[in-house]
């Protein structure tokens, strides 16, 4: 295996379980989980829960290091089309009529710890 597959696989790793422990957050703070890394045509959606009467889309971004900017800061303009997209696919596919909101899951992995944080109404969709 050369370096770049190992840096690959690490990150793949660290995302993964950087989904699981956003999963074990919130479902800690009762909301409920409905899928984890839901498809839609070429995006994905890491979590779908839903508490109260709100579907809450979610992005989980996880980084071992903060020096290039938070976790997530990484959310950018396109990203968000893509969710609210994917959001949109979900919403349609399954006749939900609740009101949708988009979180972001902060998972900053650093000496063997993880420091989550949730950013509810992380972004809105822009018409």
């Amino acid at each position: 295996m050369n370096l770049s597959s190992k840096n690959n696989e690490t990150e793949i790793n660290l995302g993964k379980t950087g989904e699981e422990q956003a999963r074990i957050y919130l479902q800690k703070n009762s909301y409920n989980i409905l899928e984890t890394n839901w498809r839609h045509k070429k995006y994905e959606i890491d979590i779908i829960a839903e508490t109260n009467d709100a579907l809450i889309i979610i992005e989980v971004k996880t980084r071992n290091s903060d020096a290039f900017g938070s976790p997530e800061s990484f959310v950018n303009n396109k990203k968000q089309k893509f969710l609210i997209s994917a959001a949109n696919a979900y919403v349609e596919k399954n006749n939900i009529l609740k009101e949708v909101r988009f979180d972001i899951v902060s998972v900053l992995y650093s000496n063997n710890n993880f420091t989550i944080e949730h950013l509810i109404d992380a972004f809105y969709p822009v018409v």
